[in-house]
């Protein structure tokens, strides 16, 4: 006949779990310092890439169009063919962006459209950055086509 040890459960003490805690807190601080420079990048590179979008769409509407899109019909003419006079004869189907509804930037505000552009462009499409405003330097930085070409 055996006789049987009762075990106690095995538990962490107080020490060990802060400890645990302490070490995950210091790897996600590494993580987060290491990602977020990646993310405000990543937030840019997206902005510079549908600003491109823009500039290429409204090249191909002055050529068939023989104009661009006034400042009143917008970008929103690139998707929907304006009612705002000039009305573009030859609109096509599918409009110039293959979408029906516009992109917003990746701070979820609306591109701006400017015709012509502050520093004599014949437009400028850009984005205020994270911030919304205009000016700033990082992730508040203003994204211009004017600066891209």
């Amino acid at each position: 006949m055996t006789t049987r040890i009762p075990h106690s459960s095995p538990a962490f003490t107080l020490v060990e779990m802060l400890v645990v805690l302490a070490i995950i807190s210091l790897l996600a601080g590494v993580v987060v310092l290491n990602v977020a420079p990646h993310l405000l990048a990543g937030s840019q590179g997206k902005a510079k890439a549908q600003i491109q979008v823009f500039t290429t769409a409204l090249q191909t509407y002055r050529m068939e169009q023989g104009r661009y899109p006034t400042r009143e019909q917008g970008l929103e003419a690139l998707v929907q063919k304006p009612t705002i006079p000039p009305i573009p004869p030859r609109y096509p189907d599918a409009g110039y962006l293959g979408s029906r509804t516009l992109p917003l930037d990746p701070w979820d505000a609306p591109y701006i459209y400017l015709i012509p552009g502050r520093q004599g462009e014949a437009f400028e499409v850009l984005t205020y950055g994270a911030d919304g405003e205009e000016g700033g330097t990082g992730a508040d930085q203003d994204i211009s086509s004017a600066h891209m070409q």
